[in-house]
């Protein structure tokens, strides 16, 4: 019989298959992402900018590669297209369409492709393009057309569909009334496919204005949560992947929830992970001979009679008070089944009772699905600002998915975040914080340790205000990870040696001696005895020399009253030496119930510091 286990999940299998559903996704099920980048060719395009900055065209080949590379990593089965458009030549699948340069169709990104998008970089990079595309005329509404060929090309089920415009001129047909007629009309075509447009507009002399043309040419936000058309355009290639960063992500929820408020009053919200542990991807298994990828099954025989088993033929048990318990099934099932899927609000807490300790596993992000039911983001909205305002968070039971236990969670409020560029930093909604129950709690004996003097605290605040610094997640990348992915990158490309990678994560310790200073030594001055040297492993016990006589005792040091005084109120106590301290208690008549460093200290610090 199989294992109880074998069938029922714990807590940490429940987290890792969330985290498989967050980070790969059900392509059987979804679809597979999928976007196209269309590039304007034209001569503005490789114009360089002040003080030796790169052109448009370079910045955006240098984002259209970072997206390739990231793509290869986070979702290797999602399709990316490379599109010009204002060229001199043509390239397409019927040659129907003039000045329209199809770089790389519909597919799933490469080595070869990074390759391809590395050679149109720089200055070789600028004069690759002129030789092989060259700038000519521009209709943006037969790059369109040619695009909507691309997507009705592939076969697959697409669950999203991304068209991004790169280009720093607003008017791409020069006045032209019959070609930007064109444009709209299969700018609309797209949308209405279910294809999303986004510009992506670059910086130029005299300003970019968005309303003549463009403005009819996107698609409006997807919700509430995206920020639509930017108005200012992109002069840095930072804020370039920014705006494609928070537009090539697509976001999907890990489950989809009613918030029950009451009788009939149902919220229909998203749960979405906001952050998932990064793991390297685990090694593929192949055919020695050719290298074709193999499948494992598994079977389960009879451990007496070797036959196969079926799956009908197994049951669960699991052994309580040395008896087996044996179940079928159905009965496994019905006791492992709550309630179905939701989340239901109990009540409201004051933020202060939330304590830090009661996380105990990484939060969720709820969000409203209007999609679902009508009227669920007003509802929403009112709910967090309310909550907001008064400084209170709602307490929920939540069951995320079929056959999953409940659990308290507190939604805590949390308000949008724009930066300067627009760019949404932190999203308006409620981090669903996991609450743990009263069997979650451990009661742990603290071990008893001297306490430090007040001297000693007050040089350790000047080390912690010296060595603070503003902390952000994104700015430390896994090392290992990185490594690894550089490592594969290299033998991919044929690159002679990886690329360096820096260990963010390594303390600076240079600039922090040159923060702290004599900070460190008089701090160790006021806790180590003096010599004190961790490093160093204690000196082995001399043997006394067989001389005949007794080994020659070392003289008394005596300590006068005013100089123990000073030791026990700097707290210095302990870089006396035992015999010293031994010392001290019979000349001050301080009574001691042990030999132990440790306890004359004590002793000594009760009798003459009061």
């Amino acid at each position: 019989m199989a294992e109880w286990n074998a069938f029922y999940q714990n807590e940490d299998e429940e987290e890792e298959q969330e985290e498989g559903e967050q980070s790969g996704g059900d392509y059987k099920i979804t679809g597979r992402d999928s976007l196209v980048f269309l590039v304007d060719a034209s001569k503005e395009m490789f114009i360089k900018g002040e003080d030796g900055q790169p052109s448009n065209f370079d910045m955006t080949m240098q984002v259209v590669r970072t997206v390739y590379t990231s793509k290869i990593i986070s979702s290797h089965r999602d399709l990316v297209a490379l599109v010009f458009y204002g060229t001199e030549q043509s390239k397409n699948p019927t040659n129907s369409f003039k000045h329209v340069y199809v770089y790389h169709d519909l597919d799933e990104p490469g080595a070869k492709r990074v390759q391809e998008v590395d050679a149109l970089r720089g200055e070789k990079g600028a004069q690759l393009a002129a030789e092989t595309m060259g700038s000519g005329k521009t209709s943006l509404g037969d790059a369109l057309w040619c695009c909507a060929n691309l997507y009705s090309d592939i076969k697959l089920r697409l669950s999203h569909k991304r068209l991004m415009i790169f280009t720093c001129r607003d008017e791409p047909h020069s006045g032209d009334s019959a070609k930007d007629r064109q444009a709209r009309t299969k700018a609309s075509d797209l949308k209405e496919t279910g294809v999303i447009i986004d510009l992506m507009h670059l910086m130029k002399p005299g300003g970019f204005d968005v309303a003549p043309f463009f403005r009819d040419i996107v698609s409006p936000p997807e919700d509430e949560s995206e920020l639509g058309l930017q108005m200012e355009p992109c002069d840095k290639l930072e804020d370039l992947q920014k705006r494609v960063r928070a537009k090539e992500l697509k976001k999907r929820a890990t489950a989809r929830l009613n918030l029950c408020l009451g009788e009939g009053l149902n919220v229909a919200v998203g749960l979405y992970a906001t952050a998932v542990t990064a793991r390297k991807p685990a090694p593929i298994r192949l055919y020695r001979e050719t290298n074709e990828p193999v499948r494992s099954k598994t079977r389960t025989f009879h451990t007496q009679t070797g036959s196969l088993l079926l799956p009908s033929e197994i049951k669960k048990a699991m052994t309580y008070g040395k008896k087996q318990i044996v179940m079928e099934r159905d009965e496994v099932d019905a006791i492992k089944k709550f309630e179905d899927p939701g989340l239901f609000l109990i009540g409201f807490k004051p933020m202060e009772e939330l304590e830090r300790h009661h996380h105990i596993r990484p939060a969720v992000f709820l969000y409203p699905e209007e999609g679902e039911v009508k009227g669920s983001s007003c509802l929403f909205s009112a709910l967090m600002t309310k909550c907001s305002e008064r400084d209170v968070f709602a307490l929920c039971r939540c069951i995320a998915r079929r056959n999953y236990s409940p659990r308290f969670v507190a939604l805590v409020p949390q308000k949008e975040q724009v930066d300067e560029g627009k760019v949404q930093i932190t999203p308006p909604g409620f981090n669903v914080i996991y609450l743990p129950y009263a069997d979650d709690f451990r009661t742990l004996d603290a071990p008893q340790c001297p306490s430090a003097s007040q001297t000693q605290v007050d040089k350790m605040k000047e080390i912690v205000t010296k060595l603070r610094f503003k902390y952000r997640s994104d700015a430390f990348e896994n090392p290992v990870i990185q490594q690894h992915y550089r490592n594969l990158e290299a033998l991919a490309l044929d690159m002679m040696a990886p690329e360096d990678t820096d260990d963010l994560i390594m303390p600076k310790v240079d600039q922090i001696d040159d923060r702290l200073g004599p900070l460190v030594q008089d701090f160790k001055d006021l806790v180590y005895p003096d010599g004190y040297n961790p490093d160093n492993k204690p000196a082995a016990k001399r043997k006394i020399a067989n001389t005949g006589g007794a080994a020659e005792k070392k003289p008394k040091v005596e300590l006068g009253e005013d100089e123990l005084k000073a030791h026990v109120q700097n707290g210095t106590l302990g870089k006396l030496t035992v015999p010293v301290l031994k010392e001290a208690c019979k000349q001050f008549g301080v009574r001691t119930t042990g030999t132990k460093k440790q306890e004359l200290i004590d002793a000594l610090t009760a009798q003459l510091g009061s």
